[in-house]
């Protein structure tokens, strides 16, 4: 990679959204630094360190990690990092979250994937489990021979907390009240860079295509060198 430009980049979408997929594919692709909060806090939970345990306290009480704790250890993680090329994701969640990002690092873009509630709704309620097995299917693209029954051993299936219709419209009207501020915020930076659609395959193509104005596409480059 040699010099590196300065890359600073948000990715930001609803739980369901594709955001994995997405940060996964700019990754293999911009060589960018992955850096999930909720990622980060189970490190630090599991390794019992000093800011570990004061998000563990909060968390163990059913309440959200306060702004300037996870605000510290997002800065620290990337002040202890060589490289300046990186997506953060999962933060900022909030207005003073990324008041105090800015304060440290500017951010050059804020990738926001805007995937309709409906759309969300209908993938995320369309998977069942086998509780005994742990066997996993979705009514959209793998679903059960016989709807509502395992196929192994004919008992019946259930719906993960999280995934019933009720829960899953709670955490995405959630989402909208806690980040549109976030992204209204960063709309007026002029940072902000919105793509729409359905499926994940609809939108990488322009997130990709936008990012190829910012960044050397690497795997490209390694496939033009084993020619």
């Amino acid at each position: 990679m040699g010099a590196r430009m300065l890359f600073r980049a948000v990715i930001m979408g609803p739980p369901g959204s594709g955001k994995g997929t997405i940060s996964n594919r700019i990754i293999k692709h911009f060589a960018l630094k992955h850096l999930s909060s909720g990622d980060l806090l189970r490190l630090n939970i599991q390794g019992e360190t000093e800011i570990g345990g004061v998000a563990k306290s909060y968390i163990d009480q059913g309440q959200l990690v306060p702004d300037d704790v996870i605000t510290q250890l997002i800065l620290q993680e990337i002040g202890g990092m060589r490289q300046n090329y990186w997506l953060l994701d999962g933060f900022p969640r909030t207005v003073p979250q990324a008041e105090a990002l800015d304060k440290a690092h500017k951010i050059d873009s804020v990738i926001d994937l805007n995937v309709p509630f409906q759309t969300i709704r209908e993938r995320l309620t369309a998977r069942w489990i086998h509780p005994g097995s742990g066997r996993v299917y979705n009514t959209e693209f793998n679903p059960p021979k016989v709807l509502g029954i395992d196929d192994v051993t004919g008992e019946p299936l259930s719906q993960r907390e999280d995934d019933k219709p009720e829960t899953v419209i709670k955490r995405l009207k959630a989402y909208e009240a806690l980040t549109k501020p976030v992204l209204e915020y960063y709309q007026n930076k002029g940072v902000l860079k919105t793509f729409s659609g359905t499926e994940t395959n609809q939108i990488w193509p322009h997130v990709h295509a936008f990012l190829c104005t910012k960044l050397p596409d690497v795997s490209q480059e390694e496939t033009a060198g084993l020619r």
